[in-house]
Parts: C-alpha cells; sequence; structure tokens
C-alpha cells in the first residue's frame, strides 16, 4: 500500500501540520524548511533549507500496548538505520532513538502519542535527518550529515522513500533484541552524568518501558528515564 507523500516548501513544525490535517491512513509530509523544527524536550533542530530531510510520518500501531510504546521508538530507529546502511555504515543508535555516526548526531526522533485506554490510538513519528547540509552555524556539540560523510549530495526523496520502505518492514514486528545489538556503546565502560555528577558505567539494558539500566564502575546498577542522564562525549 502506498504513502500519501505531501511536500511542502515551509511550515513551523512538520508534526504540527501533520495534527491539523491528517487525513487518513500512511500519510508523509516532508518540507524544505521548518521555522519551529525541534527535538526532544526543549531541544530546536538547526537545518538548512532545502538540503536535509525533514518529514513526520502517521502511523496507527494497533498491536502495541501503551505500557510497551517505547516499542514504536526502537522500531522507527532500526528503520532508518537500514535505510542509511545503503550509505555508510558505523551507524548506532544512542539511547533513546538519536542516530548515530561513530560519536555524531546523525538524525534525531520526536515520536508523539495519543493514548485511547490502555492502547495507542495513533503515533506522529518526526525524523530529522542531516543529508546534504555542508556546515552547521548552531552550538549543537556533534551533528554530522550524509554529505560530510560520503562528500557528495543524496536525493533526499529517494532516501524518504527508503525509510518509508524500511519502516513498512519494521511495523509489528518483535525488534529488542536488534535494537540493543544496536546501542551506542553498547559494550565497555563510558563517561556518564547524571543530577549526582559524573561517572564510568556500562550499558545493562533497556527495559520495556524505554529505562535504560547502567551499572557503574562500582557495580551499582543505575535506572534512567529520558534526561535523566546524559552521554559525555
Amino acid at each position: 500500500m502506498e504513502w500519501n507523500i505531501v511536500h511542502i516548501g515551509e511550515t513551523d513544525s512538520t508534526n504540527q501540520w501533520l495534527k491539523e490535517r491528517q487525513t487518513g491512513d500512511r500519510m508523509v509530509v516532508w518540507a524544505d524548511y521548518q521555522t519551529a523544527g525541534r527535538g526532544q524536550g526543549k531541544n530546536t533542530w538547526e537545518s538548512e533549507r532545502g538540503k536535509n530531510l525533514l518529514f513526520s510520518v502517521l502511523l496507527h500501531p494497533n498491536d502495541v500496548p501503551a505500557n510497551r510504546q517505547f516499542t514504536i521508538s526502537m522500531q522507527v530507529s532500526l528503520a532508518i538505520c537500514e535505510a542509511l546502511g545503503e550509505y555508510i555504515g558505523d551507524l548506532s543508535i544512542k539511547w533513546p532513538n538519536d542516530i548515530y555516526w561513530r560519536n555524531a548526531k546523525l538524525a534525531g526522533i520526536l515520536i508523539e502519542n495519543r493514548l485511547c485506554g490502555s492502547a495507542i490510538c495513533d503515533s506522529i513519528v518526526g525524523i530529522g535527518l542531516n543529508v546534504n547540509q555542508r556546515r552547521f552555524q548552531s552550538d549543537a556539540p556533534n551533528p554530522v550529515s550524509l554529505w560530510q560523510i560520503c562528500e557528495h549530495e543524496i536525493d533526499r526523496e529517494r532516501l524518504l522513500r527508503e525509510v518509508l520502505s524500511a519502516l513498512d518492514r519494521y511495523q509489528g514486528r518483535e525488534v529488542r533484541q536488534q535494537y540493543l545489538s544496536m546501542l551506542y556503546r553498547r559494550k565497555g565502560f563510558h563517561p556518564y552524568a547524571d543530577a549526582e555528577g559524573t561517572f564510568m558505567a556500562e550499558l545493562v539494558d533497556v527495559e520495556d518501558d524505554g529505562y535504560l539500566l547502567l551499572r557503574d564502575d562500582e557495580g551499582r546498577t543505575r535506572r534512567y528515564a529520558f534526561k535523566e542522564v546524559s552521554f559525555i562525549i
């Protein structure tokens, strides 16, 4: 079944555009520029006009209960990695769902779920993927684009369709073990920081509800929700 793809020049946010104008299943909007593009929490997303892939997808994940909504994040992250894997290697997923090339951020995901009781009615998945931008001007610590890696331009619409095809393949699948195998810093001890300060830890697990489990170098297990711990890169 084909996706209903809408291409627009500019909007405040593709997630907001889709919220206001969704007209049916399998709808996608992608924009050349966002005036208020954002990431998780209060983060903003820098993108040069017409250079990157900024899009939102409307999903109806009927098989995912509300208490396992992190499944959607895992499926989307893996789909993006699969599509990007046709162009580059050295990809990983930085918990919860940033797409990394080596130690640099290539893509970010913002998922907004609408619940109906114990089930998910629908999900709007916003994705920002750095494609053809050559320089980044903001104070974001570690952005990278496909152009910077490959040193040539990538067809944005073709890449969009490749991500959507991969997303079709991942919806409805049990992907937890594959997600864990793709995690950034999945082996060894690395530096982190939380409200108590900095520490060294190894990644132990990601629970079904999305909580991150780390074990520090003193043997203490630490459990975190999103934004409660940061990766020191």
